[in-house]
């Protein structure tokens, strides 16, 4: 694999219209050349013979079927709240007049 230089990084970001001074460029080249030998080491390894995979963890489907269930009557929702006027949760107001 080709090494990349730190003209390219420069043309690169150029061509982003990104402005960077020449220590990052200077930064920017050694870590994109690092990334490049860690894409290699990958490839590497990766072989046929490795199945491909989109997750290093087995996942399994957590959703539940959406069955109506028992629901909190509104007495038993208010139940708990510090303060209600019998029908709703009263709180404190968080925006001002201005709002």
């Amino acid at each position: 694999m080709s090494e990349i230089n730190a003209e390219q990084v420069a043309h690169l970001a150029n061509l982003a219209r990104i402005a960077l001074t020449d220590e990052e460029i200077e930064h920017l080249t050694k870590e994109l050349v690092q990334i490049m030998h860690a894409v290699e080491q990958v490839s590497e390894v990766a072989t046929p013979d490795v199945l491909p995979t989109n997750h290093p963890i087995p996942l399994q489907n957590v959703f539940r079927d959406d069955v109506v269930g028992h629901t909190l009557t509104v007495d038993e929702a208010l139940s708990g709240a510090p303060e209600s006027d019998g029908s709703r949760f009263v709180v404190s107001a968080i925006l001002g007049e201005e709002q």
